[in-house]
């Protein structure tokens, strides 16, 4: 019986170990992995490039968040674009459609070359007073906002005696006028002429001197009549004091203080 208990106790002391060693592996197994937190120790003296690598390593072995990409907000200032430095009753212009080409510049609104041109607009009619021309009339208008090739001066009772003028023509002299003519002018393009309006339309009326220029012809003449008045004096007077003296040189000669004979 003795050597019974001695055999059990030596076998549990030979099984012992292997079942403390198979409750170990059997509890690694069945527990959870333990992560350990990588601590990067920054020093004073270290150089860019070990933190660098460094950083690399741990971007490599830990994947980074997805980079959000958010949509980039343009804003674009639209500047209105400004109207062309274009003036329609100046002579000898650019066309504004030409120099709107070049500017970018904005036109008013013009009629194309394929419809007839808009009328002009009438300005006056002064007769001219100077030059070759002095005593005939000029006409002058402003262009329409339409595509012009030319303009056409008519005269009311002178028909088939239209005078023509350049698309950047704003004047034409065109005759001596007679009190109340009508004088038209018409735009010209392909496809065709204006119809004539009122304010394309103008009958001669010679200009009237105000009052202004009949004041100044009036005190323009009193002083040139003054100064003839003067200037007449001045020569009455010379010639009363020439004649005075001439008499007063002739009676001297004729009456001597004392003869030859008197003094023997």
């Amino acid at each position: 019986m003795t050597s019974l208990y001695r055999n059990l106790a030596v076998l549990f002391l030979f099984t012992s170990p292997l079942l403390h060693s198979r409750h170990y592996t059997h509890a690694a197994s069945t527990s959870s992995p333990v992560t350990r937190p990588r601590i990067i120790f920054m020093t004073d003296t270290g150089s860019d490039d070990d933190f660098d690598d460094e950083d690399d390593d741990y971007l490599d072995n830990h994947s980074s968040p997805p980079e959000v990409l958010y949509p980039r907000k343009t804003t674009f200032l639209q500047q209105a674009p400004e109207l062309c430095q274009y003036n329609p009753c100046l002579e000898n212009q650019e066309p504004c459609a030409q120099h709107s080409e070049k500017t970018g510049c904005l036109c008013p609104g013009i009629s194309g070359a394929d419809e007839p041109p808009h009328a002009p607009r009438i300005q006056m009619l002064l007769p001219v007073s100077e030059g070759e021309d002095t005593g005939k009339i000029e006409v002058q208008w402003c262009a329409p906002s339409s595509v012009v090739s030319g303009y056409r001066v008519v005269i009311e009772g002178s028909e088939g005696h239209d005078r023509e003028f350049r698309d950047v023509s704003r004047r034409g002299v065109v005759g001596f006028l007679e009190v109340g003519t009508k004088v038209c002018v018409e735009a010209v393009n392909n496809a065709g002429h204006s119809t004539p309006s009122e304010f394309s339309c103008k009958r001669y009326d010679p200009p009237k001197a105000s009052n202004h220029n009949l004041l100044a012809w009036i005190i323009g003449g009193g002083v040139t009549l003054l100064l003839l008045i003067i200037i007449a004096a001045v020569l009455l007077w010379k010639y009363q004091m020439h004649q005075k003296a001439k008499k007063d040189s002739t009676d001297g000669l004729g009456n001597p203080s004392y003869s030859r004979e008197g003094t023997l």
